[in-house]
């Protein structure tokens, strides 16, 4: 030891001192020996073949710490299945999830009773309902909005510029008009309805459910091209509540279209024709596709022409051009006792107006924009 020390339990009780003062630092009291953490074995300990000398004892503070760590091990499993508890128990309900509908599709051709009338995209416009119409996005206008019983303001319009924005991919933008990208399209859609809508660009059907122009207004880039980036808008936006968990968009869009043939080489100034689409879509969003900026098609109801009767109604719209004419007007007879799949159609007549007088004469009730290439009659 390196100098005097005092055994544990204190000095001896020999305040005197004297001889015992001088032998304090070799000699120790019983509690100091308890403290001691080597122990010497006994005589009779010692005598066996490997026996050591002295064996070592456990250490108090030693003791104390291992049971501090025992207790807060403890007290951490115990924080773990309190939170793991609380957490199937906790008082707020967790909302259902609910699926998207299947989306529901007519597509109406619009035969011509005549030759399309040919001419330049600018004269074209100028002469027909569609002069009176806007230019692009800026024919999608909001009505004026507020909050409804569930959803707040900021929610409606939310609910509105996502359907502004599905209208511009899927009828505005030259990519998807002329058969290319579709991203953009399947983006804004709720990710229910993507089997379905895949499956529509590339296995189409004349099923309800899988027509392409239920979705969206292409063309075949091999026959047709578009005349000029110019395309007329009208059309207007309503919104209600359909629940307190659910918005309802509807849109009502007429969509006026300059094409020409999809040939090389240049082109007749006059080779341009207008083609039209009306597009009556019903959508609905819940608040997760709110959040997410996203919406669920739930029916399309798509008018378009001129085309022939018998055109295909499932893949791209198949304009009629400049100087073409519908071969067929009207379409087959139905047999009500055959078996398989219904071919009954409707097929609308379509009428060409002319001169900034049409645009009024093809005007409708307010809120519900008429074809603007004319009447349109449904045939048997």
């Amino acid at each position: 030891m390196t100098g005097r020390g005092e055994p544990p339990e204190g000095a001896s009780g020999n305040a005197a001192g004297g001889d015992e003062d001088e032998y304090r630092s070799v000699v120790f009291d019983e509690s100091f020996v308890r403290a001691a953490r080597l122990q010497e074995f006994s005589a009779q300990e010692r005598m066996g073949e490997h026996a050591r000398a002295v064996r070592s004892l456990p250490a108090r503070h030693l003791r104390s710490g291992s049971r501090a760590a025992l207790a807060l091990i403890v007290l951490v499993a115990l924080a773990f299945a309190a939170a793991v508890y609380l957490g199937f128990r906790h008082p707020y309900q967790t909302p259902l999830g609910r699926r998207a509908e299947a989306l529901r599709t007519t597509v109406i051709p619009l035969a011509p009773s005549g030759a399309v009338p040919g001419g330049t995209a600018a004269g074209l416009y100028a002469n027909s309902p569609a002069a009176q119409f806007r230019t692009g996005a800026a024919g999608i206008n909001f009505p004026m909005t507020g909050r409804t019983d569930h959803f707040s303001d900021s929610q409606v319009l939310t609910a509105l510029t996502t359907v502004k924005d599905y209208l511009v991919a899927s009828s505005l933008d030259p990519d998807v008009l002329t058969g290319g990208a579709l991203r953009q399209v399947e983006r804004l859609l709720d990710p229910d309805q993507t089997e379905q809508f895949e499956q529509s660009m590339n296995r189409p059907d004349d099923d309800g459910g899988h027509a392409q122009a239920g979705w969206l207004v292409r063309f075949d880039p091999a026959k047709v091209a578009l005349a000029g980036s110019e395309i007329r808008v009208q059309g207007t936006l309503a919104y209600a509540e359909e629940g307190a968990d659910t918005l309802e968009v509807v849109s009502d869009h007429t969509f006026t279209y300059a094409l020409r043939p999809a040939v090389s080489g240049p082109q007749p100034a006059d080779s341009a024709s207008l083609f039209t689409v009306r597009r009556e879509l019903h959508f609905r969003f819940d608040r997760e596709d709110l959040r997410l900026h996203r919406l669920e098609l739930r029916t399309s109801y798509v008018q378009a022409g001129p085309q022939a009767c018998s055109a295909d109604r499932t893949g791209t719209l198949r304009p009629l051009l400049a100087g073409e004419r519908a071969v067929s007007r009207a379409p087959a007879g139905t047999d009500p006792y055959a078996t398989g799949r219904p071919t009954a159609a409707l097929c609308g007549a379509l009428q060409f107006k002319t001169g900034p007088s049409a645009a009024k004469a093809s005007e409708g009730s307010p809120g519900l924009p008429a074809p603007t290439a004319g009447s349109l009659r449904s045939r048997p």
